[in-house]
This record gives structure tokens, sequence and C-alpha cells, in this order.
């Protein structure tokens, strides 16, 4: 049985470097004989904003946002789970940090149970996180002086505590004044790479 991949993608531009990440996943997805299901959440016009009604009906178990349901339930029926991002102001963007908070929180009891001893993870399904990043700064900057936030507190942390035990960061760093040629290398990379979620 083929191996059901949701993709996150999440960048506003379509002819930006993650964009070209993105397809050379895809492909790469394709090739290793797996079906991935894509989340594009600007072209999908995602609200990232937790608002009063929605805080309201959580208490409920229910939600206002249809998208909010229906990537939750993409993300329980899946084999694991491909993050594609820039990363801004040294961490994940707002847009990204939002689908975090309202179709996680919206998840209690789906996607994690809080419990005496903290927060315990459900979605054990998604057996690997992979987390594709560019950067206008260097990578071992972000590592050794900006805190290591996509490593230490997005992977090793807030993934960790919704159930996946495991992840790979991938940092193209110093984007903007890249060479071509250094852009091609990382491209043929993220297409012929072995993306294992077993």
């Amino acid at each position: 049985m083929m191996k059901k991949i949701v993709v996150v993608y999440c960048h506003p531009y379509n002819q930006s470097f993650n964009h070209a990440v993105l397809e050379q996943v895809l492909t790469n997805l394709h090739h290793q004989n797996m079906t991935p299901e894509l989340i594009d959440l600007y072209a999908e016009q995602f609200t990232p904003v937790y608002d009063a009604e929605e805080l309201r009906l959580f208490h409920q178990g229910k939600t206002h946002d249809p998208l909010v349901t229906k990537y939750l339930d993409m993300l329980r029926n899946a084999d694991g789970i491909i993050f594609i991002t820039p990363v801004w102001w040294n961490d994940l963007p707002g847009m990204l940090k939002g689908f975090i908070d309202k179709v996680m929180k919206e998840g209690e009891g789906l996607s994690h149970t809080v419990t005496k001893t903290g927060v315990h993870g459900e979605l054990t399904n998604l057996k690997h996180a992979y987390v594709f990043t560019t950067s206008t700064s260097p990578t071992f900057y972000l590592r050794m002086w900006c805190g290591n936030a996509i490593r230490k507190i997005f992977i090793k942390v807030t993934l960790k505590q919704l159930g996946i035990k495991s992840g790979t960061w991938l940092n193209f760093g110093s984007i903007s004044t890249s060479k071509p040629e250094k852009r091609q290398t990382y491209l043929k990379k993220c297409g012929e790479m072995t993306l294992d979620f077993s």
C-alpha cells in the first residue's frame, strides 16, 4: 500500500525558491511510490488567526473554519509529513505558526491529549517529519546564534508533543547571495534524496 505524505507548503509566491523545492519534493515522492497530499496555506487562503469565535467553539469540540477540519483529517490519515517554508526572523512564519495553533489546538483528543504530566501526542501515525527551509542567514548562524528554533523547538518539542517522534531539518542558507549552481545542486538533492517514513 502506497504511503500518504502530507506536504505543508508555506510561501505566498509561486516563483520563489521555496516553490522550486516544493516541485522537487513532490516529484521525489512520486518517484518513491508515495502519494503526496498538498496543503498550500496561501493558495487555499488559510486564516491563521485564532479568533474569539474559534475559541468559544473549541470548548464544544467544534470549529467554524472548514479548512481546520480538512487539514486535521488529512494529518490523521497520513504516514508522514513534510513542511516547506522560509525562515523569517529566525523562526517559522506567522502563517505556519497559525496552522499549528488552529489545526492542532482544534485537535484536542485527536492531535494531542492534555494530561497532568503534560501534552501527549496522538499523531503517532506520522512516523517522521522533514522540514525544508530557506533563510537569508547562513545555516550555522541560525544554529549557533539564533537559538536553533527549527530543530530545538519546532522539531524536538512541538512536533514531538504531537506524537511525531523524529524529524529532519534541511536548510538552504544565505539564499539572497547564493549562486545559481549552488541552488541547482540543492534542488537536485531535494529531488533525489531518500525520504524515509518507516
